[in-house]
């Protein structure tokens, strides 16, 4: 069963710290919201094509424990933010933030902070006690704006993956 907005409200609106006469509003991505999202994934480096990105859409919305929000202003989406429940037999339930991305031209705006409100207010709804990300090491900017959130790196790693498609 997919998460829905009926289970956790999430039509939120923010200021803009840049112009406060502008709002952000924060709801659940949908389809209609796809080709904003490969927009924004593209500015992070992403290139995913659109029928790709619906069916990994599809496959986040399968699961209850997975929410994507959106920042809008004037109705266009100018950031994203993929949360889920992590599970772990090493630490307790979490929330995970698989993915950040606003608009290089608002970042710096609230827009940012303001889904990372939705994300938190999201997982402390499901009673979960943290909230975990990893960023990559040469996003500075990045690593600067989760600390000014209250983050605490905890450790240093490297992610490491095997294709398991390579010579089928």
């Amino acid at each position: 069963m997919a998460w829905t907005a009926a289970r956790t409200p999430v039509a939120t609106a923010w200021r803009l710290a840049s112009e406060p006469s502008m709002t952000i509003e924060i709801s659940l991505l949908s389809e209609a919201d796809l080709g904003d999202t490969q927009r924004l994934m593209r500015d992070l480096g992403y290139e995913i094509e659109i029928a790709e990105l619906a069916k990994r859409f599809q496959a986040v919305c399968a699961y209850d424990d997975h929410a994507v929000f959106t920042g809008r202003i004037d109705g266009e989406v100018l950031g994203i933010l993929h949360v889920y429940q992590r599970a772990a037999l090493e630490k307790p339930l979490e929330a995970y933030v698989q993915s950040l991305v606003v608009s290089e031209a608002k970042q710096r705006t609230g827009i940012g902070r303001a889904l990372m409100q939705a994300a938190e207010s999201w997982a402390q709804a499901r009673g979960l006690s943290s909230i975990s990300l990893h960023t990559s090491q040469h996003r500075e900017g990045a690593f600067a704006f989760y600390t000014r959130e209250g983050f605490e790196e905890v450790s240093r790693g490297r992610m490491l993956r095997k294709n398991l498609l390579r010579g089928a």
